[in-house]
């Protein structure tokens, strides 16, 4: 079984991505050329900021959600601690 990784990217304008994958260099890979989510598209350079392990793919979906709905204030703090 897979393991499973959620993550936060910083584009080249100061915004943050939240995503999750089972393969880390791939997905970075594929934001990097164009092919990963519509909204890294166009705002690279992209630099991974954070990540964390997940157990399963429930876990990392709750988690990307949980991320993504945390203000930038909140999200910039994780990136602190």
């Amino acid at each position: 079984m897979a393991a499973w990784f959620v993550y936060l990217l910083r584009c080249g304008d100061g915004t943050l991505y939240a995503g999750a994958t089972t393969d880390l260099e791939a997905r970075l890979a594929a934001h990097r050329c164009g092919k990963g989510a519509r909204y890294t598209r166009g705002r690279g350079p992209l630099k991974l900021v954070h990540c964390e392990a997940q157990p399963d793919r429930a876990a990392a979906l709750r988690r990307e959600h949980q991320l993504k709905r945390l203000r930038r204030s909140a999200k910039l703090e994780l990136l602190r601690a």
